[in-house]
């Protein structure tokens, strides 16, 4: 699985990496979210699936 932050959209919520702590990573400048690697290690695919249903932007999308 791969994931995808899409920023323009993101609004820096935080709320990804809050839910998948280890998948997601802020910028310390504004706030906005980036995978820490675009392919999702199979135990924390999940949690990112949940981040991407989870973020208000819909900023977040995941390729299977």
């Amino acid at each position: 699985m791969k994931v995808f932050v899409d920023q323009q959209r993101c609004q820096g919520h935080t709320l990804c990496a809050m839910i998948a702590p280890d998948s997601f990573q802020l910028s310390d400048i504004d706030g906005t979210s980036s995978p820490v690697n675009e392919v999702v290690p199979p135990d924390q695919e999940d949690a990112v699936r949940e981040a991407a249903q989870s973020c208000p932007e819909q900023a977040i999308t995941t390729e299977e």
